[in-house]
Parts: C-alpha cells; sequence; structure tokens
C-alpha cells in the first residue's frame, strides 16, 4: 500500500516541507495557452558536470516485465479506454491486480471483499476487465494472491482460470501483499485472519499456496513478501519467534518461490514501515535512488544466498509497490524526476519489476512545492477529485509522474543493454543503455530547482557520430515530451529540473559487453535513520494501522495503516495507505553552449499560475490499501 492508499491508514510519516525556491525570471517560463513562445536564458557561469558513459560494459538487460503499475479493484476509472491508451504510450508492461492491500481481501471468483474490509469493488473491475484492459495496453498482469482472508483452494483455482481456461499466461503471483503489517509486530493494517500471524505461519502456508497452485501450472512464478530492508519491521523479532520476519520466511519457503517482493516509498522519511527514509522534502526524495538502492539490494540478494543456495541466483527481486509517497512532491517536478530514477536504479541492480502506486488515487492536502501545485495524489492520472474545495485537472489528465515514467520509452526497450554511466555530481543523475540496433542513449536527470547544468560528456567502447543529436525532454511545466535537435554528443545544457535523454548513433564498433554485476554486491548494513520507512502514515507514534472507511468513489481517499512503528526501510504500507474520505479528489530545448532555449508549446498551462497536471499517485490513501 501506498501511504495515501484509500484502504487504511498507517502511521503517518513526517513530511517535510520543502522551501519553495524562487526561481529567477530569467529561469521561469510562463507557457501562454495557444501560443508558441520561447525564452532563452545564459545558464549560470558554473565548471560543466562530466559525465561518462563505458558502453563497453553490461548492467545486464531491461527487463520485459520492468516497467510496471498498480490498480485497484475500488477504482471506478481502472478500466477506462483513455486511461489504456496512455498507459499503452507510457511503455507499461506489467500492472498488479488486485491493489495493495484490497488484494488480501478480495475474491476473484465472486469479485468481492471479505467482510469488514475497509473498501469497495468498483463496477467492470472484476478480473476478465482488468485482463482485457492489460491486454489492450499490451502488459502483463501480475496478480496477489489472497492470503489474509483467503486459502491455497482459492489460489490454485484462480491460477486454472487464468491460465488453463483462459489462456491469459499470468506469470507472476504474490502471495499477499503487506502480510508483517497482519498485527503480529504491533500494528495491524494488513488483513489476516489466520490464528497465527507469525511469520513462520506465513512462510508454512506460502510452502502449500506454491505447492497448489504450480500443480495447476508448474510455469508461475511465486512470490514471498518480505520487510524492506531498514523499514519498520525489518530486523525486529516478534513474540515467540526465534528471528526476524525475512530470515524466518526464506529459511523455511527459499525453495518454493521464484521471486521476492519489497516495497519502496523512500520519501516517507525515516521510521516509517515501507519508506527507507528521505525525511519528506522534495530535494531528500531525490537523492534516494543512489544512495538507497544498491545497499537494499546487496542486503536482500545476502539473504537470499543464505537459504537459497544453488538456487540463489534464480530467484528475482520485485518492486511491487514504490512512489513518491510521503514526500512533499507527489504530482509536481520532483517526483516526476525521482520516476525515471528510481525504475532504472532498481533495473541496474537487478530487479524484474518495479510497480508506481498508481494508476488513479485521488487528491490529498493540495499544496505549492518548487512553484506548482502539487495534489498530493498517488496516481499518474487524475482522479478529477476535489479536497476542501480545491479540484484536480479533468479526470486523465497525466500528472508529471506520468510524463517522468514515459520519458523510459525514450532511453530504453526490453532486452536493450544497460551500462555503466556515472555523473560528477549528485544533483545530476544519469542512464545509459545500448540500443539493439547498436545505437546509445543517455539519460540526464538535473535535480536543481532553479539553474540549468552544463554538461560535459565522454565515452568509452562507443564512439558518438558529429553533430547535433536527438533529444527527447520533459521540462517543469510541460504537459508531454519534446523531440529535438539540441547540444552535440559531448555537451549539452540542461534546464533546472528536467529530464532530457540524448540519442547517439556510432560511427565506430561498438565495444563487446563486460558484464558488471551491481546487485550482487556484499550485503549492507541499514540504519534505521537511513532507510526511509513506509509511506507517509506508516509510524509508531500512531495507532496500530488502522483501516479507514475509503471515500466513496469520486471522493478523495488517502492515508496508510495508523501506528505502524517508526523505522527506516520502504516498508509496504506506505504505498498502500487508504486515505480517509473527503469532500472530494516541452519544453523542447536547444543547448548550445551556455544557452538554454525554453520552446514553448501552445496549450500548456501557465506555470505562473502554479497549474500543474500530475497524475501520478492514487488517491492518497494513508496505506494501499482499499
Amino acid at each position: 500500500m501506498s501511504p495515501t492508499d484509500p484502504i487504511t491508514v498507517r502511521p503517518p510519516a513526517r513530511r517535510g516541507r520543502m522551501r519553495r525556491r524562487a526561481i529567477s525570471g530569467a529561469a521561469a517560463a510562463l507557457v501562454v495557452a495557444g501560443a508558441v513562445g520561447v525564452v532563452t536564458t545564459s545558464a549560470q557561469a558554473a565548471p560543466a558536470v562530466a559525465v561518462s558513459v563505458d558502453a563497453g560494459t553490461s548492467l545486464g538487460t531491461v527487463p520485459a516485465t520492468g516497467v510496471g503499475l498498480n490498480t485497484a479493484v475500488y477504482d471506478q476509472h481502472m478500466t477506462d479506454p483513455a486511461a489504456a491508451a496512455l498507459l499503452k504510450a507510457a511503455g507499461i508492461q506489467q500492472l498488479r491486480y488486485p491493489g495493495g492491500s484490497v488484494g488480501d481481501a478480495y475474491h476473484w471468483q465472486t469479485s468481492s471483499l471479505t467482510p469488514g474490509a475497509a473498501s469497495w469493488v468498483a463496477p467492470n473491475t472484476d478480473f476478465d476487465h482488468f485482463m482485457a484492459m492489460a491486454n489492450s495496453v499490451g502488459a502483463q498482469p501480475i496478480l496477489i494472491a489472497n492470503y489474509g482472508s483467503g486459502s491455497p483452494q482459492e489460489a490454485a483455482a484462480w491460477v486454472k482460470y487464468a491460465n488453463v481456461d483462459k489462456g491469459y499466461g499470468a506469470k507472476y503471483w504474490e502471495i499477499g501483499n503487506e502480510i508483517p503489517g497482519n498485527g503480529h509486530y504491533g500494528s495491524a493494517w494488513e488483513m489476516d485472519q489466520h490464528a497465527d500471524k507469525s511469520p513462520t505461519a506465513y512462510a508454512d502456508n506460502l510452502v502449500a499456496y506454491a505447492k497448489a497452485m504450480k500443480a495447476v501450472d508448474p510455469t508461475v512464478k511465486i512470490g514471498a513478501v518480505l520487510t524492506t530492508p531498514g523499514g519498520w519491521p525489518d530486523g525486529l523479532t516478534g513474540p515467540g519467534d526465534q528471528a526476524d520476519w525475512n530470515h524466518t520466511v526464506l529459511s523455511i519457503a527459499a525453495n518454493s518461490i521464484d521471486f521476492v517482493i519489497v516495497h519502496w516509498y523512500p520519501g516517507a522519511g525515516a521510521g516509517v514501515g515501507s519508506g527507507a527514509g528521505s525525511g519528506g522534502a522534495a530535494a531528500d526524495l531525490l537523492k534516494t535512488p543512489g544512495s538507497q538502492v544498491a545497499s537494499m539490494t546487496a542486503t536482500v540478494r545476502s539473504l537470499i544466498a543464505a537459504y537459497a543456495g544453488s538456487r540463489a541466483s534464480s530467484i528475482q527481486l520485485a518492486i511491487t509497490e514504490t512512489s513518491a509517497g510521503g514526500s512533499v512532491a507527489q504530482t509536481s517536478q520532483a517526483a516526476a524526476l525521482f520516476a525515471p530514477d528510481a525504475y532504472m536504479t532498481w533495473f541496474e541492480h537487478g530487479a524484474v519489476n518495479v510497480d508506481w502506486w498508481d494508476l488513479h488515487n485521488g487528491p490529498g492536502k493540495i499544496d505549492t512545492v518548487d512553484g506548482q501545485t502539487d495534489y498530493q495524489d498517488g496516481g499518474v492520472l487524475s482522479s478529477g477529485g476535489c479536497n476542501n474545495g480545491a479540484c484536480e485537472p479533468a479526470l486523465e489528465t497525466p500528472f508529471p509522474t506520468y510524463w517522468g515514467i514515459r520519458s523510459l520509452t525514450a532511453l530504453a526497450a526490453p532486452g536493450d543493454t544497460m551500462v555503466k554511466a556515472s555523473s560528477g555530481s549528485t544533483s545530476l543523475a544519469v542512464h545509459a543503455v545500448r540500443t539493439s540496433k547498436g545505437g546509445l542513449n543517455v539519460m540526464l536527470i538535473n535535480k536543481d530547482p532553479a539553474n540549468p547544468v552544463t554538461v560535459s560528456l565522454s565515452y568509452a567502447g562507443f564512439t558518438p557520430a558529429p553533430g547535433a543529436v536527438t533529444t527527447v525532454s520533459y521540462l517543469k511545466g510541460g504537459t508531454g515530451l519534446t523531440t529535438a535537435s539540441a547540444g552535440t554528443a559531448a555537451a549539452q545544457t540542461l534546464p533546472p529540473y528536467s529530464i532530457t535523454t540524448l540519442q547517439l548513433k556510432s560511427t565506430g564498433p561498438v565495444s563487446a559487453p563486460t558484464t558488471t554485476a551491481t546487485g550482487t554486491s556484499p550485503a549492507q548494513t541499514l540504519t534505521p535513520s537511513s532507510a526511509g520507512a513506509g509511506p507517509a502514515g506508516h509510524r509508531p507514534s500512531q495507532s496500530p494501522h488502522g483501516s479507514t472507511t475509503p471515500a466513496a468513489p469520486g471522493s478523495n481517499s488517502s492515508g496508510r495503516v495508523a501506528g505502524a512503528p517508526a523505522s527506516s526501510g520502504s516498508s509496504s504500507a506506505a504505498a498502500d495507505g487508504a486515505q480517509a474520505p473527503s469532500s472530494s479528489g516541452l519544453l523542447a530545448f536547444t543547448g548550445a553552449g551556455s544557452v538554454v532555449t525554453y520552446g514553448m508549446i501552445g496549450s500548456l498551462v501557465a506555470i505562473a499560475a502554479g497549474s500543474v497536471l500530475m497524475t501520478r499517485r492514487r488517491r492518497a490513501k494513508s496505506a494501499h490499501r482499499r
């Protein structure tokens, strides 16, 4: 669940408020509807940031199931054709269903919830409608088998229906959602009707689920729920247990699973369930892919190696919930920059799937962040909802987070080879991919909200063609991606708070790749303060994750389980949080020398008015659980 999931409210994570930085008039662009304007500004006289790309290395290939997104049965707009078309255009490859914590209350045969579940099922969101939507998007499903109030037999029957009767080919199956939030450690936001809620009981039942489901279709992949390294309740030993959740589950079930599941909500701040800890500020959020993912992956890989033996390398890692949840920026530009950086960093460290939370969510407490309206909405597309009289853009309007994810389509396709790339500044993220056609694409993310940055690029194992290069950009205030011919392969000037992808052609041979194992380095220890715990709403200082009644369809609903213990790490509760009911819901640039040109495209929103189309997070549910 995301920190603002409409199902259950987790303990609120602290939300650091980022001071709005005044953007100088030279850098601020006003987009006038229906007109095209051009603003030219001089870049600050600062040293160029050095970026190096080694095309002769390999960090692995881009997974076919990599770019994923959460959906939920309580979303009345889940199967809207307009939403499906936007997801297809964004290159979404995998869709998760039936939606966070609601997965532990959902019965697929009747498309209904266990009595007492703090959520609802919207019309036309049953499994067959979901699969029709997934097929229209061209995405594979990843399904949550009901652990909390279901049975191995119910899950096996779902496998038979999906793969034998209907031929849907559903391969990835999670056994439950955020089961460590079942009350065993004190905070209870996840439905779990088993008398024994310990990690031992979950592991034993997980083995039974895997056996029953694989008896129907041996090719399905079964996933085990882990706690996020550094997040609550990672490292805690519950009453009557001999070890913490992850060690216990893997010691029993490692030989019965095919992948492990981690939820990561770094915007929630340290001490919150699935956060792994940025503390809420936008600038802090943007640091987390580079500061947390490598050590978290190493920790998980070390655990798998300790218990899976010769099978360890075949057990995959899936981040089935993540977002900027809990951060001050959720639908404004910082969240858009965070999204592609997070996806690519996880892929570079071996994750086979990353699922953003989520399709639609609903508005939270609307605020202004870096001059933009931030609707505190976990959805990538607007639900058109209102909160305290303030309303989002029209239904299905993409938020900046959508465009951040869609930027990945300019960088990579499944099967492309990720290569090593490094930046001389923490304010500039870089990712590079060798394409199947012999080209090299380089994504540059300028995290500075106020200043452009000049970049000097060098290459090993690849000789770029001379002259101007094709760039695909997403800039602050933009309502789409802009393709241009700008700068050179060696020098670019990037606008503030921007995503720019260089698409390079080669004039020479490309070196054979040398594999670099980034996801298997020795495990590192994450301290609670360094790993943001879960989404806003997972704090131990609050009452145990209590469920809140989700807002009726169309209204705002957010909130996570209340009362999860403070901790670092990205625990799942953050994204599945259900909000309490509320009254509701490019600029192309040409970089030449030190000049940045912002080509404003008509019909964009006026940045000065703070209007932003951000539609990324599903209604802020304080814990993903509707």
